[in-house]
């Protein structure tokens, strides 16, 4: 980290009333920023996040074209919140209004990338259930959170303060640059020869009406990276509060099966079929309005969309940077996009994957 980074940190921290806090990193995922735990004089912990600015692409503009966004890159194609802290305030002011956890934020600034947050403990539900806590009861409660959070339409602008965001659509563009991904990396992740144009025609024309069911459906606040290591069990709690919720920033207006994708089909975890089997059936007995045959093949199809993109955007691009250790998650989501392309609605596309990605290309 430059000093010019440290000294601003240093600053802020102190403006707020937390410079004399002792710091201690934390550990860091596969994104820009960085947190440490803060420990005040008077006993209290809190985080402290630091997402430099520079470090990302441009985001999203609202009203930007197809083309504008691509110019842009990644983030704004994929309407990606690229670590804006702007973005994490208001989404977290948006959950808590609605009687929700996300952390309150006690400080912040916007242009610097800095904000000092609620410390909402260590219970991660994966950490829970890896040490022998049941995982029943904490789907459960994460599924019903999503039903309560479902039930009515989130605003077109989210805001806290001086701070303001668009809650924008997972439209077609969006879904298909994240699954095209898969297109890019993982060729290149499994030594295959780059896939030809007409591979390339068809996969498009194959995804073209999954993307276009998510696009029509985006009608419901979406976390959009919600699953096990980004919850946390606050037992105390009570309702759908006792699910903490963390890395937000992202959250889009999209279809009601989205979250769930993640929840139920966690590239970290195995969950088991006879699990998400109950969890859906528990999320749409909460859900009347949903028609039931249609809304579990739109899961399905986005489940393997989303297994798509995370096979080559996340695991096989960080493999390939030297993060050997997604390697470990690829079975586990091959196995996950093979349960969805089951499904005789996607038979052209597993058809398309037993032409292209043969057994021994699937880590």
């Amino acid at each position: 980290m430059s000093s010019d980074r440290e000294a601003l940190k240093s600053d802020f921290l102190a403006k707020h009333g937390f410079g004399r806090a002792r710091r201690e990193p934390l550990s860091g995922d596969a994104s820009t920023r960085a947190y440490e735990r803060l420990y005040t004089p008077n006993g209290e912990r809190l985080i402290f996040m630091d997402q430099p600015p520079a470090l990302e692409s441009s985001v999203c503009p609202p009203e930007a074209t197809p083309e504008e966004r691509i110019a842009l890159g990644y983030n704004a194609a994929s309407r990606l919140a690229a670590g804006s802290v702007a973005a994490f305030v208001t989404v977290a002011a948006f959950l808590r209004e609605r009687g929700l956890s996300a952390p309150q934020i006690l400080a912040y600034d916007l242009d610097a990338g800095l904000a000092v947050l609620e410390d909402l403990g260590d219970g991660l539900f994966a950490s829970l259930i890896e040490h022998g806590e049941p995982e029943q009861p904490l789907y459960e409660a994460a599924v019903d959170l999503q039903a309560a959070l479902q039930q009515s339409p989130p605003p077109a602008v989210l805001s806290a303060g001086e701070a303001s965001w668009p809650l924008l659509s997972y439209d077609t563009l969006a879904l298909k640059i994240g699954t095209d991904t898969f297109l890019e990396w993982w060729p290149q992740f499994a030594e295959l020869a780059p896939f030809s144009a007409d591979a390339v025609a068809e996969w498009d024309a194959l995804w073209a009406p999954v993307w276009v069911r998510g696009e029509a459906d985006a009608s419901v606040f979406t976390h959009r990276d919600f699953h096990a290591q980004n919850l946390l069990w606050l037992p105390e709690r009570t309702g759908p509060a006792r699910v903490g919720l963390l890395d937000f920033q992202d959250a889009l207006r999209a279809h009601p099966a989205w979250d769930l994708t993640h929840l139920l089909q966690d590239a970290r975890r195995d969950v088991a079929p006879e699990l998400e089997t109950a969890m859906l059936d528990r999320f749409l007995s909460q859900r009347p309005t949903l028609e039931r045959e249609a809304f579990l093949a739109d899961y399905r199809a986005l489940a393997a969309a989303n297994a798509a993109r995370i096979l080559g955007r996340v695991f096989a691009r960080q493999a390939l940077l030297g993060r050997a250790q997604y390697r470990a998650y690829m079975p586990r989501t091959w196995r996950y996009l093979e349960r969805n392309l089951a499904d005789p609605q996607l038979a052209g596309l597993k058809r398309w994957f037993d032409r292209h990605v043969p057994a021994e290309a699937r880590a």
